[in-house]
């Protein structure tokens, strides 16, 4: 699960490189606009790729997850104020 969502975030992140490199080195000596416009897409992709990084994958535990061991979901219950101590 986090290997997949690395990887893709590094080739997501890879290709906002690309971009701008592509954009500002090759693509602005014929046309000006159509690098100004890589760049504009090469802008949107961090967010992007910040998301599909922190996504939950269908296998990962989260915070508010019990976790089936009753002993420390009381305990984390009890840290995060939903019930008093014993």
């Amino acid at each position: 699960m986090y290997a997949r969502r690395r990887h893709a975030y590094f080739l997501l992140m890879g290709g906002c490189i690309g971009l701008f490199v592509l954009a500002w080195g090759v693509v602005r000596l014929w046309s000006v606009p159509a690098a100004v416009a890589m760049c504009l897409v090469a802008m949107v992709i961090p967010p992007v790729a910040a998301v599909v990084a922190n996504r939950r994958g269908p296998d990962d535990r989260w915070w508010d997850d019990p976790s089936g061991d009753p002993q420390s979901d009381e305990w984390w219950d009890e840290l995060d104020g939903r019930k008093g101590p014993r």
